[in-house]
């Protein structure tokens, strides 16, 4: 397994704090997969006003942490060091739970198509088993 930290996330990645949401990878293989977690804690910047009754990780949010997630695949491939990966689109997303302070974000992007510097990923986050959002990303290497 390749555990990275948030030290060597921020290493492969541009992402910092408050926007860099991953906060360890679990396993990855470059420009094959990777497979990351968010410990989401109610002192997410973004629950001040999302929503401060009744606390909810925003959707787009969860997709962007898949994406950086995914990002870690492809950018850790040595011609892509240094390099970002941008959004190319969104497909087939479908928000299946709500993420809540306490839970544990499991994120996994597995690349299922790579064409030059414009690829497709996968992606599946999860609490506790249950899936949560799922979507496939496309993704351009600038």
């Amino acid at each position: 397994m390749n555990r990275l930290g948030v030290k060597e996330i921020e290493q492969i990645l541009p992402h910092r704090h408050p926007f860099l949401l991953v906060d360890y990878i679990e396993d990855y293989e470059p420009g094959k997969f990777a497979i990351g977690y968010k410990c989401v804690t109610f002192r997410e910047d973004f629950f001040k006003g999302h929503f401060p009754q009744e606390p909810v990780m925003p959707g787009v949010l969860m997709v962007e942490a898949l994406a950086q997630t995914g990002a870690v695949a492809i950018l850790s491939l040595e011609e892509n060091k240094g390099k970002i990966a941008y959004f190319g689109g969104i497909k087939n997303c479908r928000f299946r739970g709500k993420v809540v302070p306490g839970d544990k974000l499991r994120l996994e992007t597995t690349i299922i198509k790579c064409k030059g510097p414009v690829g497709v990923g996968h992606a599946v986050a999860s609490v506790d088993g249950k899936v949560v959002v799922d979507a496939e990303l496309t993704f351009m290497i600038g």
